[in-house]
């Protein structure tokens, strides 16, 4: 064989390893299922001097408010026995500045960009979205429902099911450029329940879990180790958990889920991918290691062929559960 012809042989058998990753999600075509989760990736641009951002499934932002957020007072991190609680108070330089200073520079990047907006009001909402639909250069929004609803006495949007769906419903009402992404809670009693609410009241998928809320105090001055008080719980600790809501959440809709909670390795992405999740997120394993997505993306292509499949889409939803109800099947 000359070494011409090797170079091509193994040149197609590269090729052919990295499109049994290949995938797409709610109409956008994606490298691979593992996307760098909102929060832990900065703005995508921030990271791109210490790895290949092409080589990711997609970068969901930080989330964005109508204004911008300073955060909470710090200590805003706490490392905890298998993960970390966080309470950063969604610090963001705001939809506008985003657009404006942020976008352009992440547009020069080959990688689906979504967008992860937040509000304390329906209004809030409203006004970021209408401002990034006139935006270019995004693939969808993901909205994040945990937020406190402050007209409503604080009540979260994630607490019941109505105020998911009145969240959703009015941003789908003013969103009809790009792919519409609910991000759930695990604060609850059932997951279902709220996947369901979010796709009635339209959402094109849904991704899940958000992180756990949390308490760390400090013995010798009983005081919370957190500035705020309460944090959220995110990493290993919460991926059983986050595990089995995905199944459950992916079994009650028809619509694809996202699944994230505590994955830092390809093994863990393709748990979830047999639980139900049709691409996953990597969140907490950046802050170990910026290149974390990266990685996981190159093991989980080892698995898939080792496993025999043709794509990776052949392990999405191929978990069961002895005696567990799939109404789907």
């Amino acid at each position: 064989m000359s070494s011409a012809t090797r170079v091509s042989n193994e040149s197609a058998a590269n090729a052919a390893a990295r499109d049994v990753l290949s995938t797409a999600l709610c109409g956008i075509a994606l490298r691979n299922p593992v996307i760098a989760a909102s929060g832990t990736f900065g703005y995508g641009i921030e990271f791109a001097h210490l790895c290949d951002l092409s080589e990711l499934g997609a970068i969901v932002t930080k989330g964005l408010s109508r204004e911008p957020i300073a955060g909470n007072p710090s200590p805003r991190l706490w490392h905890t026995e298998a993960g970390m609680i966080n309470s950063v108070g969604l610090q963001n330089v705001g939809v506008r500045v985003f657009i404006r200073e942020k976008l352009p520079k992440l547009r020069a990047f080959d990688v689906p960009a979504i967008v992860n907006v937040f509000g304390y009001s329906l209004e809030d909402y409203i006004e970021v979205l209408k401002q990034l639909e006139d935006a270019e250069g995004l693939a969808a929004y993901e909205l994040n429902v945990s937020c406190p609803n402050t007209k409503a006495g604080g009540i979260f949007f994630s607490s019941e099911p109505s105020l998911t769906a009145q969240v959703v419903s009015r941003a789908r009402a003013v969103v009809s450029k790009r792919p519409l992404i609910v991000k759930l809670s695990p604060n609850v009693a059932r997951i279902g329940p709220f996947a369901t609410a979010a796709e009635r009241a339209g959402a094109d998928a849904i991704s899940l879990v958000n992180t756990v809320t949390a308490l760390t105090a400090d013995i010798a001055s009983r005081k919370p180790r957190i500035g705020a008080g309460f944090g959220g719980l995110s990493g290993p600790a919460i991926r059983p958990v986050a595990l089995r809501m995905v199944y459950e959440a992916s079994r009650a809709v028809s619509i694809p889920a996202i699944g994230l909670g505590g994955i830092f390795s390809g093994e863990h992405a393709a748990e979830f991918l047999m639980a139900g999740a049709s691409a996953i997120q990597v969140g907490t394993a950046s802050f170990v290691d910026p290149c974390a997505p990266i990685k996981i993306a190159g093991q989980l292509r080892q698995i898939v062929i080792r496993s025999g499949a043709r794509r990776v889409g052949d392990l999405v939803r191929t978990l069961r559960i002895p005696g567990a109800e799939d109404p789907k099947d």
